[in-house]
């Protein structure tokens, strides 16, 4: 795969940058609610709490939807992130639950598109955990056995039964979920907030929030807000924030990259006929899908982790761009003439358990780290789960499930910069010795 001309940009790939964005907090202002972070957590509180009557002001650094919320790769999962076999010998009574949580995060999204008729390309095609070697397929049977125990409805199979690229060995759709423009989402998710009854301000980098007796204070370069409670939707840049639960994630960079246009026919030779997007089971997975502009995006098999904070603008790794390009070329072979045509990438959240995260900080400060690669569904559905308990003062069953009752947290394991190199090494040694550094099936896609 050539990536000479690759254009790296250090927004998303999806869309460009809105034209109207709203200007930044000028004065002290006083509100129910403040929100603290624009992505899809912060802007599906802000909505719920907006449409739920509360007086709620809304704060972004950038602009509503800048960070990963529109620079994923479009997967909308419906099991949770990480390694799932690991997550269910930790949490064997908790895991069932975390499923449903996966399960009803993907269709609360499925619901918003739906009733804020956003055009975002969404195809309810589902995504394939899919395998490039036979130990990778074992791994596929045993997540299948759990996902099932956990009551999922998942189907396994090969390449063919499954409509994936013939690439791939095979492996098991999650039934729930599928694939989108995360950028037009985003976007639909943002023009909805602005048409609410929120206060929105971007261009405001909040620098201090301060509880003080039964107000919390919320610091910014052109003003203060005063609110009886805040919410801290703040994923990747949480660390930022004296006030944010020390340890909560670890601020890690991914890079997706999108292809030329292809012609139709030689996708339609690949045969992936499901469009189902694709997570091969590697410790640090590969995603590929296809697009409704006739391109494949791909990415991830790396991992970059932020050295402090702030997390500093970047645009994607040219070193890293060309490991993926590898990674293309290998998993199909019948396009390794394509271009990479753009790169970019953002900073996700993952917890110490890989699990979604969400808690308080005293009596009025909320926080959630609700990503952890999957935050394209369960980042808003959470930040609606949060909203509905200031509403009303009680928790949902699925809140309840991913609620940290102290916010106290342990470094997250192999999340420094020697640890995930070393898991990029295990993944390509075990592509060495399985024999899947090259297609699984050379010469068939």
């Amino acid at each position: 795969m050539k990536t000479d001309n690759v254009a790296y940009t250090p927004f998303s790939g999806w869309i460009d940058p809105p034209g109207d964005v709203r200007p930044a907090l000028g004065a002290d202002v006083t509100c129910e609610v403040a929100v603290v972070g624009g992505g899809l957590a912060g802007m599906s509180t802000a909505l719920r709490l907006a449409e739920r009557g509360r007086d709620v002001v809304l704060l972004d650094a950038e602009f509503c939807g800048h960070g990963s919320a529109s620079r994923n790769a479009g997967q909308v999962a419906g099991a949770p992130g990480g390694d799932m076999q690991l997550l269910g010998l930790l949490y064997p009574k908790r895991f069932p639950r975390v499923v449903r949580v996966a399960e009803n995060a993907a269709h609360h999204v499925e619901g918003l598109i739906e009733r804020l008729d956003i055009d975002c390309d969404y195809e309810a095609t589902g995504n394939v955990l899919t395998a490039v070697s036979r130990g990778q397929m074992g791994r596929v049977r045993r997540v299948a056995r759990l996902l099932e125990k956990a009551g999922a409805k998942v189907e396994l199979g090969t390449s063919e039964e499954l409509g994936i690229p013939r690439g791939f060995l095979g492996g098991l759709r999650e039934s729930v979920g599928g694939l989108m423009n995360p950028g037009k989402f985003s976007l639909g998710i943002r023009r909805a907030v602005l048409a609410s009854g929120a206060r929105v301000f971007e261009q405001t980098r909040v620098t201090d929030v301060r509880q003080n007796g039964d107000q919390v204070v919320v610091r910014t370069p052109g003003g203060e807000v005063r609110a009886q409670q805040v919410v801290l939707a703040t994923n990747a840049y949480g660390g930022e924030l004296a006030i944010a639960p020390k340890r909560l994630s670890a601020p890690i960079w991914v890079t997706e990259v999108e292809t030329e246009p292809i012609d139709p026919a030689r996708l339609a030779a690949l045969g992936w006929t499901s469009r189902s997007g694709v997570v091969t089971q590697h410790n640090v997975m590969e995603n590929y899908r296809l697009t409704s502009r006739d391109t494949i995006v791909f990415g991830v098999r790396r991992l970059q982790r932020a050295r402090a904070h702030p997390l500093p603008p970047r645009q994607p790794d040219e070193a890293v761009v060309a490991d993926l390009a590898r990674a293309f070329e290998r998993r199909f072979p019948a396009l390794a003439d394509v271009a990479a045509a753009r790169a970019w990438g953002g900073w996700v959240a993952i917890t110490s358990s890989w699990l979604p995260v969400a808690g308080k900080v005293g009596d009025n400060v909320f926080y959630s780290a609700a990503c952890v690669g999957h935050g394209l569904a369960q980042a808003p559905y959470v930040g609606s789960l949060i909203a509905d308990l200031i509403v009303d003062g009680e928790q949902h069953e699925d809140l309840r499930s991913i609620w940290a009752q102290k916010p106290k947290f342990p470094p997250p394991l192999m999340m420094g910069p020697l640890g995930l190199r070393t898991v990029w090494a295990v993944d390509r040694f075990n592509d060495l010795i399985n024999g899947s550094g090259g297609n699984a099936r050379r010469g068939t896609a």
